[in-house]
């Protein structure tokens, strides 16, 4: 994984723990993977925690430079929000679907965190 990836993955999993998302990993699936280099999980409270981290995270990822592949004009009402910034894949979910999918399981995480 480049070096720029790595030091944004961890400003962005800095940022979601100080605005109260737990949990929060930041994962090298470089190797694994051709279409992204990092993934950053986050677990969420509510819908509502949800809603407030994904409104306010966009100031951060426009004041780090990064490029947004989608956008969604509302949080996803299922518990989970995937905001792809090519490099990054940002992935907030609900504490029953993260242990539902467990991502880092299926990307063999203990082996990659960044």
């Amino acid at each position: 994984m480049k070096e720029s990836t790595k030091a944004d993955a961890e400003r962005l999993r800095k940022y979601l723990e100080d605005h109260k998302c737990s949990d929060v990993v930041a994962i090298d699936i470089s190797e694994e993977c051709t279409w992204t280099e990092c993934f950053v999980i986050a677990t969420v409270t509510s819908v509502g925690h949800l809603r407030g981290v994904v409104h306010q995270i966009w100031d951060e990822i426009n004041a780090m430079g990064l490029s947004v592949n989608n956008r969604h004009k509302s949080p996803e009402i299922s518990g989970w929000e995937l905001i792809d910034c090519g490099d990054i894949v940002i992935h907030l979910m609900s504490q029953e679907l993260r242990e539902f999918y467990n991502l880092e399981k299926l990307w063999k995480a203990s082996e990659n965190l960044v």
